[in-house]
């Protein structure tokens, strides 16, 4: 089926209008000098345990206002200008301590009810907590976000634009609550055992983009303090958390009834973080109520996590490398509402790219035992995780697979690796090269459909068709900083 949709000519001169505006943008940046360079991460290892024992704390607070709906918070993620009319659940914060015991110090794993939080906001956090990084001797700290599409905005694309939807009262709950859990998960802990299981979910999945490539299975970390105190799990599903389909309803949606099903039924405290899930990957609707759909869910993940047998003791070692990076933004209409403070991101000059300009983002790269995990700042498609590209007859412009980048269990040489997403930043959606594919007239501000009758919507959210070769060429550099490494005695 070709391609029909024609913009405007209104749409069509906007958006020539919008490019050549930040392409002139990009042009002035790059009189100011190119962008500072980026070191090369260090590769912080521990090659033997020092210890028998982890020592890990946890923590959760609630990060809600108490004036809804008496002042307008806008739902964020999943539909513009809805503002909040109730609450279903509080929306919460949690961090957890890791220690291994080897010297270095210890890392911190934090996970935020919201649709996301920019390196802005991971930047501000640890500046804020400079005493405590120095005084513990904090070698990280990660902030992930659910990408919960029914809380308040912390990014600022869902409010009444051109104004941003982020309130800076809220923005202050959330940053308290996350500074108090961090401190409290320190305060908290305690010596124990991890260890690494997983199982695969009912079939609750859906996928609703080519190819129909997604991990079924949810992930466990089992912290087993010694002193028979309450257990602390760590879980990590591939999905949307947007059960409530846009209702102008607060609620952490599935992840509240995840957690609260295993505080009831296993009596353990959670933490929630997700996987690559765009393409796009969310939870079926499992009742015709919204609600009740979403309570299903997080039940159904619930058992699934309490169900975990096949389990293996983690070693107690932590080794870890950060590394930031640049990636040129295409994207002018993304990179407009960071210009004008809609979304909280810097701007920096490049010289790839169409319109010149790029953002600073980082990703990371940890090994907990023998168990590795690699997170990363955006919505990735699992493909370019896992593997599993479209065939070329099966891509909007007939392009082979073969163009894409490697998977990045490949890179790795781990098909057990295992993803986070939306960890320190927020920077949209990564899609295969080969199935890239934009509106002809009004490309980044309206979607079209392709020769074979199927949406793009995520590439209108993505900063670029490059992007998937920049996520994959610094993953590369950094395993080859892993494996000289370990080739070290």
């Amino acid at each position: 089926m070709p391609v029909k949709a024609k913009g405007s000519p209104f749409m069509k001169a906007l958006a020539r209008t919008l490019e050549k505006s930040m392409i002139r943008s990009g042009k002035k940046l790059a009189k100011k000098g190119p962008a500072p360079q980026i070191p090369k991460g260090v590769f912080d290892r521990v090659a033997e345990a020092k210890s028998e024992f982890f020592t890990v704390g946890f923590a959760k607070t609630d990060i809600m206002p108490d004036d809804i709906p008496k002042k307008k918070y806008y739902v964020a993620g999943y539909k513009a200008w809805n503002p909040a009319k109730s609450v279903l659940d509080p929306m919460t914060t949690s961090a957890v301590w890791i220690d291994d015991n080897s010297g270095r110090g210890g890392i911190v794993m934090v996970s935020v009810d919201s649709v996301g939080l920019t390196d802005y906001d991971a930047d501000n956090i640890r500046r804020d907590l400079a005493d405590f990084i120095k005084q513990t001797n904090c070698r990280s700290i990660n902030l992930c976000s659910t990408h919960n599409h029914a809380g308040i905005d912390t990014i600022g694309m869902w409010g009444p634009l051109p104004k941003s939807g982020r309130d800076k009262k809220y923005m202050k709950i959330v940053y308290d609550g996350i500074k108090k859990v961090i401190r409290e998960a320190y305060d908290n802990r305690k010596d124990g055992d991890i260890y690494f299981g997983k199982k695969e979910t009912p079939e609750i999945q859906r996928d609703s983009r080519l190819p129909h490539v997604f991990n079924k299975e949810l992930a466990r970390l089992r912290f087993v303090p010694k002193d028979g105190s309450t257990e602390v799990w760590m879980l990590k599903y591939d999905s949307h958390t947007e059960n409530m389909l846009g209702l102008p309803i607060v609620s952490a949606d599935f992840a509240c009834y995840l957690r609260r099903g295993i505080l009831e039924s296993a009596g353990a405290e959670s933490i929630y973080f997700t996987g690559p899930a765009g393409g796009l990957i969310r939870l079926k609707e499992l009742d015709k109520d919204p609600i009740e759909s979403t309570k299903i869910a997080g039940k159904e993940l619930a058992d699934t996590a309490i169900a975990i047998e096949d389990e293996r003791k983690l070693e107690p070692k932590i080794s870890i490398l950060r590394q930031e990076y640049y990636s040129p933004a295409d994207n002018y209409a993304l990179a407009l509402i960071c210009s004008v403070g809609i979304i909280k991101k810097a701007k920096h000059p490049c010289t790839n790219g169409k319109i010149g300009v790029a953002v600073k983002t980082e990703m990371t790269y940890m090994q907990i035992g023998d168990l590795n995990i690699l997170m990363l700042p955006n919505e990735i498609f699992p493909e370019l995780c896992y593997g599993g590209y479209l065939p070329a007859e099966e891509t909007a412009e007939g392009k082979s697979p073969d163009i894409n980048p490697d998977p990045l269990q490949k890179i790795a040489g781990d098909d057990d690796l295992l993803f986070l997403a939306l960890v320190n930043d927020f920077t949209g959606y990564v899609v295969p090269p080969n199935d890239f594919f934009l509106h002809p007239d009004i490309p980044y501000i309206d979607t079209t459909r392709d020769r074979l009758d199927r949406g793009h919507y995520e590439e209108t959210n993505s900063l670029g068709p490059d992007t998937a070769y920049i996520v994959a060429d610094t993953f590369k550099q950094m395993m080859e900083t892993v494996k000289a490494a370990e080739k070290e005695k």
